[in-house]
């Protein structure tokens, strides 16, 4: 494993917010993300940060203090593509180029706010810039309250490439490994690529040495990819994971299910762009708004996704939070656009995808995800039923990390 980033060696005298976890007994519907497993009159039993006990009414001990939440009881949530230094109102090139550290804090600081509110447990946070890396900091020191973190520092791009205003450029083998290299000594859980926009990016070279570097050092890899050229040639090469995802040929799909490498789909900003009132609140000028109807409209061009989908490849909630209009408490439109799109099935495959595949994602599969006894107490407390309307997201009671209360 590599050395650790330098604040790890800090000794914690006290945290500045922090909190014990409490035993208690929660009484309400149940979904466990467990298959399609709900227990309508059900409980959870959280004790020492974890879940002592999942199952109905009647199993439920009777000697430690319980609370009727008159809600649904599920995992924590977790996006796992955002970008919490960014607002999710202005426009990013400028937001990259003009906002002061200072004020990228805040901003993650409010974001992580935001997150807590809506049910978000874990952010996977792709950084651009390395505020994240910061902002992971202030976490795990108890400096500030916010999710699970998991950043990646600077996203690395070739010299000029995708979104170079904001991101980590290099050129040449050598300089792609010091990229990587750089991020893992300040902390980074995973390495960001950008492997495309309009044109494939990297050369092969380049390509390699920079995911080399990042597995060399015990990390996994993702990759903005958006179209099946550079889908099949990141997986090709090696990489961990997709971001967005595009249009894929059979081949390219057998590729991603053999080296079982997933997808995060990134559907919010067209989705939300595309209402012509939240757009204009935003500032989305009229041509944008015009372009992502057309986007939305045309189910064709998710034909690639919802094969890949059916196909088996695992399908993994993210939103690109802090896009202009794509807030970090924006859940609800993604998940439901998963659905109609078809690259969930129903509402309950959704769920899982923000939470049981999300987790799987993320590392965490054995202790993060799930309503299952053993594993980390990250619980929230919906007001109605998600599983039958999503909207009800958007009346998160509760969220509780390690089995404390943070919202």
């Amino acid at each position: 494993m590599p050395e650790p980033a330098a604040w790890k060696y800090q000794k914690i005298t006290k945290k500045m917010f922090d909190g014990e976890p409490s035993e208690t007994v929660l009484f309400g519907r149940v979904i466990t993300a467990v298959g399609n497993e709900v227990i309508e009159d059900g409980f959870v039993h959280i004790s020492g940060g974890r879940i002592a006990a999942v199952g109905s009414r009647p199993e439920a001990p009777g000697d430690v203090a319980s609370e009727e939440t008159g809600g649904t009881l599920m995992p924590g949530m977790m996006n796992s593509h955002a970008h919490l230094s960014w607002d999710g109102i202005h426009e990013l090139s400028q937001q990259s180029m003009y906002d002061a550290p200072e004020i990228r804090a805040y901003k993650a600081a409010g974001n992580m706010l935001k997150s807590l509110r809506a049910g978000i447990t874990l952010v996977r946070d792709l950084g651009v810039h390395d505020a994240n890396l910061f902002t992971k900091q202030a976490v795990a020191q108890g400096i500030f309250p916010g999710p699970r973190l998991l950043v990646s520092g600077e996203s690395i791009i070739q010299t000029g490439g995708h979104t170079y205003w904001v991101c980590r450029e290099a050129s040449g083998a050598d300089e792609m490994r010091r990229a990587v290299r750089d991020q893992v000594k300040g902390g980074a859980d995973l390495i960001k690529i950008m492997a495309c926009h309009d044109t494939l990016e990297f050369t092969d070279d380049e390509l390699h040495a920079v995911i080399d570097e990042a597995h060399r050092n015990s990390l996994p890899i993702t990759a903005h990819a958006t179209f099946d050229a550079c889908i099949q040639r990141v997986a090709e090469f090696g990489v961990d994971c997709v971001e967005h995802g595009g249009s894929m040929s059979d081949e390219t799909i057998q590729l991603l299910l053999d080296k079982k490498i997933p997808i995060v789909t990134t559907f919010s900003a067209l989705v939300i762009q595309a209402n012509p009132d939240i757009a204009r609140a935003f500032g989305i000028p009229e041509w944008k708004i015009e372009e992502r109807q057309k986007a939305v409209a045309d189910k064709a061009r998710f034909d690639g996704l919802v094969r890949a989908a059916k196909a088996g490849v695992p399908i993994v909630f993210g939103t690109d939070a802090g896009s202009p209009a794509v807030e970090h408490d924006r859940i609800v439109p993604e998940l439901g656009f998963m659905v109609e799109v078809g690259v969930c099935p129903d509402n309950l495959d959704a769920l899982r995808a923000i939470t049981a595949r999300a987790a799987v994602l993320n590392g965490f599969g054995d202790s993060l995800g799930t309503l299952e006894a053993g594993k980390l107490a990250d619980v929230i407390v919906v007001d109605g039923n998600p599983d039958q309307d999503l909207t009800a997201l958007e009346r998160v009671t509760r969220t509780y990390i390690d089995g404390k209360r943070l919202h």
